[in-house]
């Protein structure tokens, strides 16, 4: 898909903000250029999933793009019994992530190896289930409506809950609604980027850099100090608005801002340096700069 956008509108540089299993569908940021400096900022944003598995049967892929590898009878699940479950998937859990996943071991990814026949040790990992509901149950499928942390994998999830009802199940149908601060509602298909295209209206659909990443804090500087941000150079506590950095905490992210509300940087506040011996300490640390906000 990256490809395919960066083909169609003519860019230099595109990558994207986190990857879909094959079968999924929704939403998948797309970083243009500058915006590509973006993406390590937003990959700890929160997922949202739709997500339907059908139960009884368990696949090697944990999807429907697998073989079949084991066969079970559905019980005749209320959605209370169903609701009950899920509540053991909630908060923090444990999880091993699919043998087929992009996950690299010696720089190979996991699915290649299982392709290649290999079966190679999986580590169990934490994550994050904020929020688990029962959208629709229909059996022997089963809809829910899932909302996570980055590195969660649904395939993984939709399996042990069918382990958990007794009877196994597998992942059929999957879209993400949510990336981060991307939506679902803000989403274009390839076709409509297509007919865009055609009628020379991209700008007005690709997202400025400024609303294309969360920060805490923003800060507008002047024309000499935009210079010397631009050039990588930290900033001086003299060099900051007393009303801006006295709101501050240690470790946040701050958005320089320049001209009409551009993007000119993201840089790490270090603390006023009132503890210290300096009387005008680097407090502003540039972690990124660009040069068309």
């Amino acid at each position: 898909m990256v490809a395919r956008v960066r083909k169609l509108l003519k860019v230099k540089k595109a990558g994207h903000g986190g990857t879909l299993d094959p079968l999924a569908t929704g939403v998948l940021p797309v970083y243009l250029n500058e915006g590509t400096k973006l993406i390590p900022f937003n990959l700890e944003g929160t997922k949202e999933y739709v997500a339907t598995m059908k139960l009884g049967q368990e696949t090697d892929t944990l999807d429907a793009d697998g073989k079949v590898i084991a066969e079970n009878p559905v019980f005749s699940f209320t959605r209370e019994e169903v609701e009950k479950i899920l509540e053991r998937f909630q908060g923090s859990i444990p999880q091993t992530p699919p043998l087929f996943s992009a996950i690299k071991k010696d720089g190979i990814p996991m699915y290649r190896r299982a392709r290649s026949g290999e079966k190679p040790t999986l580590t169990e990992r934490k994550t994050t289930i904020h929020a688990l509901s029962l959208r629709e149950l229909s059996l022997p499928f089963v809809t829910l409506e899932v909302t996570c942390s980055r590195g969660t994998y649904i395939r993984s999830l939709c399996a042990d809950i069918g382990r958990a009802l007794g009877c196994g199940a597998h992942l059929v149908e999957l879209r993400r609604t949510r990336s981060g601060k991307f939506t679902i509602e803000q989403a274009l298909c390839l076709e409509d980027l297509s007919r865009l295209v055609e009628q020379e209206r991209v700008p007005e659909r690709i997202i400025p850099l400024k609303e294309g990443v969360d920060l805490s804090a923003e800060m507008r500087v002047e024309k000499r100090t935009a210079e010397r941000v631009r050039q990588g150079q930290s900033l001086r506590l003299s060099e900051l608005p007393e009303s801006d950095w006295r709101r501050m905490k240690k470790g946040q992210r701050v958005g320089l801002l320049h001209e009409v509300d551009k993007l000119l940087a993201i840089a790490e506040f270090q603390g006023d340096g009132r503890s210290g011996t300096s009387p005008d300490p680097l407090v502003l640390r540039i972690l990124r700069v660009f040069h068309d906000g």
